[in-house]
C-alpha cells in the first residue's frame, strides 16, 4: 500500500471541498481498502466520510429512503425492508459474509469494482484498470464472466447483489458534489464498457453518493431475490433474478425483473416483464417469458452455461414468487 494523506470532514460541504481527482472516500472500506493494499487502485488522499449525516431509513409517501452509510446488515434486518421490500432484504443477506455486512455501506455497495480476477493482478493488462492495455479474459479464464452487454474490451461482470434489486424496483440515486445534489435513476447510473470499461459509472469528480430512493410498490406486490452460486456462503453470483409481481386473481398485472451475474451491469429485463404482463401465474408463461431473457447473451469460451442457467434462475425465482397454479 503506497502513502496518503487522511481526513475525517464533518459536513458534505467540507468533504467536496477537500476532495481532489485522485481522493477517494471511505465509508465501510471493504473493497476499498482491499484494492488499496493490491495497489490496483492507489488514491493521494482517502477522505472518511463516516460522521457526515448519511444515514437513515424510512418509508412515506414517496416511498423508501435509504442513507448511503446505513450497513448493508441493518438494512436486511429493517422490518420496513423484510415486510413491504423483501427482494431488497433478500438480497443484502445473500451479499458477501455476515462480518462484511456489518461492515458495508449501502452507498459503497453500489460503487463496488469488479470480481475480475485479471482486473485485482497488476502484473495482468486490464482495459478497466489501465486504458488500451488489452483484456485477456477474453480469450483466457472467463467461467464467471459477463454474457450480456460485453464489448472487445471488457467482459467484467458487476458484483452487486442489492443493485439488481434497486434496478428492478426502479430505484433513484441522490449524489452530492461541487454543483450540488442531484438524482439519477439507478439503471442509467452504470455504463456499459463499451471501449471505455475504465469508467463504469456516471459518478462526477468529488461527487458522493448520500441516499438511496424507491417508489412504493402496490399492496399485492410480492417480490424476492434468487442467487445461484458455486457455495452457499460468501461468493458471489453466477446467475440471480430479483423478481416483483402484482397478481390479482390469476393474472399478472405488473412485472419488474433484473438479474445478476451475468451483464455488465445490473440488467432489466423489458422484454420478459411485458411478456408476463396480462398472462396467468402458470410456469408456461414463467418458461416462455423467461426464454427472452438470453436473446442477447454472448457467451464466452467457459461460461456458455450460463445461458442456460440464467433461463432456470429466472424461471424458479417466478416460482417462487408467483406461484405457479
Amino acid at each position: 500500500m503506497r502513502a496518503f494523506v487522511f481526513d475525517t470532514p464533518r459536513s458534505l460541504r467540507t468533504a467536496v471541498d477537500r476532495a481532489t481527482e485522485n481522493t477517494r472516500y471511505l465509508a465501510g472500506g471493504t473493497t476499498l481498502v482491499d484494492l488499496m493494499k493490491l495497489e490496483v487502485m492507489a488514491p493521494e488522499q482517502v477522505l472518511d466520510i463516516n460522521r457526515l449525516p448519511l444515514k437513515g431509513i424510512r418509508y412515506d409517501r414517496d416511498g423508501l429512503f435509504l442513507g448511503a452509510l446505513e450497513r448493508m446488515s441493518d438494512v436486511a434486518a429493517h422490518p420496513l425492508l423484510r415486510g413491504s421490500y423483501r427482494v431488497i432484504s433478500q438480497a443484502l443477506e445473500l451479499s458477501a459474509s455476515p462480518q462484511l455486512r456489518n461492515m458495508a455501506s449501502m452507498g459503497g455497495n453500489l460503487l463496488q469494482r469488479t470480481r475480475c480476477g485479471y482486473f485485482r493482478d497488476t502484473t495482468m493488462p486490464c482495459n478497466k484498470r489501465e486504458p488500451g492495455s488489452g483484456c485477456p479474459a477474453l480469450d483466457g479464464e472467463n467461467r464467471g464472466h459477463a454474457i450480456l452487454g460485453t464489448s472487445t474490451s471488457c467482459a467484467a461482470t458487476h458484483p452487486s447483489d442489492v443493485a439488481v434489486a434497486l434496478v428492478a424496483l426502479d430505484a433513484q440515486l441522490h449524489v452530492y458534489g461541487p454543483g450540488g445534489q442531484r438524482t439519477t435513476a439507478l439503471q442509467d447510473f452504470y455504463r456499459l464498457p463499451g471501449d471505455t470499461p475504465h469508467l463504469e459509472n456516471r459518478l462526477r469528480p468529488r461527487e458522493l453518493i448520500t441516499a438511496i430512493t424507491v417508489p412504493p410498490l402496490a399492496k399485492a406486490t410480492r417480490s424476492g431475490y434468487l442467487k445461484i452460486r458455486d457455495r452457499q456462503s460468501y461468493e458471489f453470483a453466477l446467475t440471480s433474478a430479483a423478481v416483483a409481481l402484482r397478481i390479482q386473481g390469476n393474472t399478472i398485472h405488473e412485472a419488474r425483473i433484473a438479474v445478476g451475474g451475468v451483464g455488465t451491469r445490473p440488467w432489466r429485463l423489458p422484454a420478459v416483464e411485458s411478456a408476463l404482463i396480462g398472462k396467468p401465474a402458470s410456469e408456461a408463461t414463467y418458461e416462455a417469458a423467461a426464454a427472452q431473457s438470453t436473446e442477447e447473451a454472448r457467451p464466452l469460451a467457459h461460461n456458455e452455461f450460463k445461458v442456460e442457467l440464467l433461463r432456470r434462475t429466472l424461471v424458479r425465482a417466478l416460482i417462487t414468487v408467483g406461484g405457479a397454479r
